[in-house]
């Protein structure tokens, strides 16, 4: 009864210091600091890059960096890092991250459903929204004190020992499907990075409106096959449509010269 008593003061004692807010006013509990973070989110992105083919089409590595480029040139400096990286991964995997670190992957295969430069950088600014709004952080985090097998801390992070926590950060990050460990961002965390990638590719210069239109081909592309929202940790596809074009709305107009990327 002791220990257990000490562990829930620790943790509550961990939970008041390490307490934050979203960029939604959201509270969140981040026990890692951003240069963790970056370390991680570096960490993972060099392993991707020897483990999965890269692309060497040249036109669609600029159509991609360009995007990139758009939507990152708009957002604020980040701790950790100066300057995004973007790669384009060969997979025909509909699919595209961003990680602590200033790290960006699109695979191939998004840019069958992402069908111009707008949509690509809903996708982007989506992802992107994810790192300035620490869900990885966050999900590592409740990770760690959920005592999920994770125990990272910050002597754990050099080279020597990050492979025996690799497969656990990876999926924190973001990258378990791909790593064969299942822990995807959850509904509510989904639905931020969509609010706040959809104000970051407007202000980039893109058309808002085709975020819409992006998730109408995702609707399609899975085929009917998207489990209940309720059985879900992603929005229904209906009702991301439905918060993104009420967020649409609302947005001002920003008045910036439109990227022609494509």
């Amino acid at each position: 009864m002791y220990n257990s008593l000490k562990r829930l003061t620790l943790l509550s004692a961990i939970g008041l210091m390490a307490c934050s807010s979203s960029p939604t006013g959201r509270q969140q509990l981040l026990l890692f600091s951003d240069q963790d973070m970056s370390t991680l989110g570096a960490q993972s992105f060099e392993q991707m890059k020897q483990d999965q083919k890269i692309s060497t089409n040249r036109k669609t590595n600029a159509y991609v960096q360009c995007v990139a480029k758009a939507v990152t040139s708009h957002v604020p400096a980040q701790a950790g890092f100066k300057d995004w990286e973007v790669v384009v991964f060969d997979s025909e995997q509909v699919n595209a991250f961003a990680l602590p670190g200033g790290k960006i992957g699109v695979y191939t295969g998004l840019l069958d459903v992402a069908k111009n430069q707008d949509q690509l950088a809903t996708v982007i600014g989506h992802e992107i929204a994810h790192v300035l709004a620490d869900h990885s952080n966050e999900r590592l985090s409740q990770s760690q004190l959920a005592n999920a097998g994770l125990q990272i801390t910050s002597a754990a992070l050099g080279s020597s020992q990050y492979a025996q926590y690799q497969s656990a950060t990876m999926a924190a990050l973001g990258l378990g499907i791909q790593y064969g460990v299942l822990l995807p961002y959850g509904r509510t965390q989904e639905s931020e990075a969509d609010l706040v990638g959809l104000e970051l590719m407007a202000k980039a210069g893109f058309d808002p409106t085709q975020s819409v239109e992006l998730w109408k081909n995702m609707a399609k592309a899975s085929g009917g096959s998207q489990p209940p929202e309720l059985l879900s940790t992603h929005p229904s596809h209906s009702t991301r449509i439905q918060d993104l074009s009420a967020k649409i709305a609302s947005l001002p107009n920003y008045n910036i010269k439109r990227p022609n990327c494509s």
